[in-house]
């Protein structure tokens, strides 16, 4: 198995250091009685057509939280409980072999067929052509007093030689758009954050925000200096940076 985006806390949410050897891992407690491991692995989820399977062999008991927007269509081994949490499924299950098929809603809603009903469209389609007129000069409106605006922002990230958010997604196409919204505003608070800034922002816990940000670092668009004990992310000046 391929563990990914290991991280390791001690008392009062401090980054602890960590070394992978083969199927072991090294961690320097740093004298914390206690310490939270947390890991992405990628084998427990297949994927045929829509369908996902998540399939594990447990040895104790296990919580798992499905996607948002994520569907139950089929189990083996029922669940203990079963709750939903923002808007996603949590189950707790007991030991031995889950197998669990989701599709998202989408999915979903796409395969239903339209159910389409006789209506007089006509008052409504001249309705809807007003609003059309009044939205088109509005949105030339807006656009044309975005203009100024824009060619600022372009001049202020052309002075830092920054790259633009453009190139960036074209040169990673694969980036998860979490972490596409983390480089928007890293781009536009003149190309750098403070990880403090990045978990206020996003409100995301210390160890979410630190995953993502060294996710990012493994794509090669941004780097991480130290400032003044915190942690600097800073957009690559050029993506020919990577390794």
């Amino acid at each position: 198995s391929t563990i990914d985006n290991l991280v390791v806390v001690g008392d009062n949410e401090f980054l602890l250091d960590t070394s992978i050897m083969d199927d072991s891992v090294l961690i320097q407690t740093f004298g914390s009685s206690v310490i939270t491991i947390d890991y992405d692995i990628h084998d427990l989820v297949s994927k045929q057509g829509r369908l996902w399977t998540f399939s594990l062999d447990s040895p104790s008991n296990f919580t798992l939280l499905l996607p948002k927007n994520s569907a139950i269509v089929g189990m083996i081994n029922l669940p203990i409980n079963m709750e939903i949490i923002n808007d996603q499924n949590k189950l707790t299950l007991s030991p031995g072999k889950t197998e669990i098929d989701y599709l998202f809603s989408n999915s979903i809603s796409n395969s239903l067929p339209d159910t389409k009903l006789e209506t007089n469209y006509f008052p409504y389609a001249i309705i809807v052509g007003v609003l059309l007129i009044i939205l088109i000069g509005s949105v030339i409106i807006i656009r044309n007093k975005r203009k100024n605006h824009k060619s600022i922002e372009y001049n202020e990230a052309t002075k830092k030689n920054t790259i633009d958010l453009e190139t960036i997604f074209k040169l990673k196409p694969d980036l998860r758009e979490d972490d596409k919204e983390l480089v928007k505003f890293i781009f536009n608070n003149e190309g750098e954050a403070l990880e403090s800034e990045l978990r206020k922002k996003f409100l995301q816990p210390r160890t979410t925000m630190w995953r993502a940000v060294k996710r990012l670092e493994r794509e090669g668009v941004i780097e991480i200096e130290k400032k003044d004990l915190q942690n600097l992310v800073k957009l690559r000046k050029s993506m020919g940076e990577e390794e």
